[in-house]
């Protein structure tokens, strides 16, 4: 009887995928998430990245004024201060149509 039960216990044969499920896949990627922070700190980040992305592009522009800056790196800086200007204000105003429809809320 226990012969029996040993031959039971021992795997006939290997199977070719049992190493399969070691193998890191999309599913096993750990997620790439950041420390969780509040709203506001979030938005006080982003706004100190904004206004660092200005203040570079109007550095470049004064460093071209007086001929020490090439003309495209002054055109690629000014060109990502305007798209960043252009989020900031979107962001601006979904904030402020949120503020909005909270204030039009009955209590």
């Amino acid at each position: 009887m226990i012969q029996a039960i040993q031959a039971v216990g021992r795997p006939a044969a290997a199977n070719p995928l049992d190493g399969l499920a070691n193998i890191a896949g999309p599913a096993m990627k750990p997620a790439n998430i950041a420390p969780e922070q509040s709203f506001g700190a979030a938005l006080a980040s982003v706004s100190q990245e904004a206004i660092g992305a200005l203040r570079s592009a109007e550095g470049l522009s004064l460093n071209a004024l007086q001929g020490t800056a090439d003309t495209r790196q002054v055109v690629d800086a000014v060109m990502t201060a305007e798209q960043t200007l252009q989020a900031a204000i979107a962001i601006r105003d979904k904030v402020v149509t949120a503020y909005l429809e909270v204030s039009r809320m009955a209590i």
